[in-house]
């Protein structure tokens, strides 16, 4: 990724079209859905942090919260995902049916997703309007 440029690339792709403000958030989604596709949270760092670091510093914005963001979609879209190895490895260690921990687990996920977006939304209104 790094000898690709793709983070540089991304940034200039984004360019002015997304409003600065408005990058936690999409990071924040971005890695949710790759990581509830893939399953895996770690897989889903390795694949963005190289992308949202570049972005941040070509927008001049401290990275920490673009970081942040990477990491808090990549387990949100983890812990949500069927197909993660930590949710088999919890319905098969509390003896449920894989679906039904899936279907109990989500509620409570979406809720955590939800207000994560609200704040990187709220974030990046305070810290990169």
């Amino acid at each position: 990724s790094k000898a690709l440029g793709t983070g540089v690339y991304v940034a200039a792709l984004v360019g002015d079209t997304l409003p600065a403000w408005l990058l936690p958030a999409s990071l924040f989604l971005v890695s949710g859905a790759i990581a509830f596709s893939v399953g895996s949270s770690w897989g889903t760092f390795s694949i963005m942090l190289p992308i949202a670091i570049p972005v941040a510093a070509a927008r001049g914005a401290d990275p920490a919260l673009f970081v942040a963001a990477v990491l808090s979609g990549g387990i949100f879209g983890d812990h949500s995902s069927p197909i993660s190895d930590t949710t088999i490895v919890s319905s098969l260690a509390s003896g449920t049916d894989h679906l039904d921990h899936v279907s109990t687990q989500l509620p409570y996920a979406l809720l955590a997703g939800s207000l994560s977006l609200a704040g990187f939304l709220i974030l990046g209104v305070f810290f990169l309007w």
